[in-house]
């Protein structure tokens, strides 16, 4: 393999990852607190450094392993931060993901230079080190974009949900109402919801429950759909 000589110098690789989780009525999102280094006792993303011959989404994957003990999660790549000054310590670019999964499905662990990890709630995130909370915000910002043109969300919801519970997360995510009847219209529409069967009521008034299709999602994602809210 050739050997290139760099003119200039090369900052450094890395990745960072916004892992949403969703109790019902609030998201939340999962935070490691640093034991060492820059930043130490702050709180932050989970994240590391790329390593030679990784790609940044292969990394992200391994560091929610390490930091987290999270597997087989729904992520993204969100985009990349690179200003010069983002960390104290060197000239790193990172290379931001964002997951979604439903609070305490998983068990999550501290794990690399994190001393503790906790849920914390998106409106009352503390004082974040680096850029994260930058990072946050911007992933918050992607979440509302899909989450009104694209039926997304159902990693954070759990295996059987009312329509009520489904319009719910999009108000939230969305931080406004939304019209009943047009919302359960549209959703019902795209045919990607399973009712349950043998459903046991205590009452009639007891509501529907439903279960995402991923394969009827994702012959609709072929097809093309429009989903705006």
């Amino acid at each position: 393999m050739a050997q290139y000589q760099y003119k200039y110098p090369r900052p450094i690789f890395a990745v960072d990852c916004v892992i949403f989780a969703y109790n019902g009525q609030e998201l939340f999102v999962l935070l490691v607190k640093r034991d060492k280094g820059a930043f130490a006792d702050h709180w932050a993303l989970p994240g590391g450094f790329v390593h030679e011959g990784e790609d940044a989404f292969a990394c992200a994957k391994r560091v929610l392993i390490e930091k987290t003990a999270l597997e087989n999660v729904f992520i993204e790549q969100l985009y990349t931060f690179s200003k010069p000054q983002r960390d104290p310590r060197d000239w790193v670019v990172s290379t931001a993901h964002y997951a979604l999964l439903r609070q305490n499905h998983f068990e999550v662990k501290a794990g690399g230079n994190s001393s503790d990890i906790q849920w914390q709630r998106l409106k009352e995130l503390p004082s974040l080190a680096f850029d994260h909370s930058e990072i946050i915000e911007m992933a918050m910002q992607r979440l509302k974009g899909k989450v009104s043109y694209q039926p997304i969300g159902f990693e954070l919801m759990p295996p059987y949900f009312s329509l009520r519970n489904l319009q719910d997360l999009y108000e939230t995510i969305l931080q406004r109402p939304l019209d009943k009847r047009n919302f359960r219209k549209k959703i019902l529409k795209m045919n990607i919801l399973d009712k349950k069967e043998n459903q046991e009521k205590k009452s009639k008034n007891d509501p529907d429950l439903y279960q995402f299709n991923q394969a009827k999602y994702e012959q609709l994602l072929e097809e093309g759909f429009d989903f705006e809210l």
